[in-house]
C-alpha cells in the first residue's frame, strides 16, 4: 500500500510542471498556461487555466496528461476540477525566464 501523499500547492505545481505542452515541448507552468491552483480541505484540487490560442485542438492531450500527473499524488480523477479562462488571455509576458530561452527569446 502506497503512503498517502499530502496534497499541497507546490506538490501540484511540481506535478504540472511536467506536463509539456505537445507542439512548443515547455511546460504549461513555464508557458504560464496555470494562473491559480487552490487545494481544498478534503484534498480536492481547483486548477484555474489558460490556454495560448482559444480552440487549441491539443487541450484533451495537455488535460489528460494533468491528469495523469497528478495521480501519481493520489488524487482522484473525480477531484480534478481544471477550469478554463481566457480573461486575462495568454501573451508571451507569463512565461518563466526558463521558457522564453528555450525558444530564443
Amino acid at each position: 500500500m502506497t503512503p498517502s501523499v499530502r496534497v499541497t500547492k507546490k506538490s501540484v505545481f511540481e506535478k504540472l510542471e511536467l506536463v509539456l505542452d505537445p507542439e512548443m515541448n515547455i511546460s504549461i507552468v513555464d508557458l504560464g498556461l496555470i494562473y491559480k491552483v487552490i487545494v481544498k480541505k478534503d484534498g480536492s484540487v481547483h486548477i484555474l487555466m489558460t490556454l495560448t490560442t482559444m480552440g487549441c485542438p491539443l487541450f484533451g492531450v495537455i488535460e489528460d496528461d494533468m491528469f495523469l500527473k497528478l495521480s501519481e499524488l493520489n488524487i482522484a480523477r473525480k477531484n480534478i476540477e481544471i477550469e478554463m479562462t481566457f480573461e486575462p488571455p495568454w501573451d508571451m509576458s507569463r512565461m518563466s525566464k526558463r521558457a522564453r530561452a528555450m525558444m530564443g527569446i
